[in-house]
């Protein structure tokens, strides 16, 4: 079962759409009654069932996702929403479990905060997301008169307009808003050599600590997205010791 909080407020119509996956009820009132104070749109889901209805019948911006649930886990439910859209996802992890975390952001997932929840932690990390969600959805004037509407990442196309990524038969290629702020950076400094703290200023990904390896992880991705042999980057290559380039 869902429930939703506060859609007849006027202040939340037009608010982002928070979902809260959790199967355990009292993290789900809690952390939905703290972002509803915050003044977000709030619906709670308690699995993979609730969560899909929600999903296929509303417009959703945020998933905060227990990665640990009975029955169709967070990882999986992650994969079912990142093969259909760009929502942004951030996953609730057992602060142990860093191979959680790898996982999941292999699969797509644009953060994660460690459990037990601190509420504003989390809220600084929802902020976040949405500010490179919008970032994403909307290209700066600066960039737009330095680049055409569309660049080139080998025998794909990056359409900085739309927001949007086409391989070379037209067919759109699902990006999160973090991949497609990489992907827009790497092409504002193409040629350019970029050390992980550089891409992490640049695409406004500041939340996550430098010396992690999630920029590791998200290029790699984007890789096995662009590149003819993911294996043999072309498009996307590793400078060893010092960082990426786009070639």
């Amino acid at each position: 079962m869902y429930s939703t909080y506060g859609w007849s407020l006027p202040l939340l119509k037009e608010s982002p759409h928070i979902v809260v996956c959790d199967d355990e009820q009292d993290i789900r009132d809690t952390v939905a009654e703290y972002l509803h104070d915050k003044g977000y749109a709030v619906t709670t889901a308690d699995g993979g069932p609730a969560l899909r209805e929600v999903i296929d019948k509303q417009r959703v911006d945020v998933v905060i996702l227990d990665i640990r649930m009975p029955g169709e886990d967070g990882l999986s439910l992650a994969r079912y929403m990142r093969e259909r859209s760009g929502v942004a996802i951030i996953m609730l992890t057992g602060s142990a479990d860093v191979i959680d975390r790898v996982v999941g952001l292999e699969i797509g997932a644009d953060d994660y905060v460690a459990k037990p929840v601190d509420l504003r932690e989390l809220l600084a990390r929802v902020k976040a997301v949405l500010r490179r969600t919008a970032t994403a959805e909307k290209v700066t004037e600066e960039d737009g008169a330095r680049l055409s509407q569309t660049v080139p990442f080998g025998n794909c196309t990056l359409n900085l307009d739309t927001c949007k990524l086409f391989d070379r038969d037209g067919v759109e290629i699902a990006i999160t808003a973090m991949e497609f702020s990489l992907l827009r950076v790497f092409a504002t400094h193409r040629g350019r050599i970029l050390n992980r703290d550089q891409l992490l200023e640049l695409a406004h990904d500041r939340g996550w600590d430098p010396y992690d390896r999630s920029i590791d992880i998200r290029i790699s991705r984007l890789r096995k997205k662009i590149e003819a042999d993911p294996s043999k980057p072309q498009v996307l290559k590793t400078v060893r010791g010092v960082g990426y380039i786009f070639s």
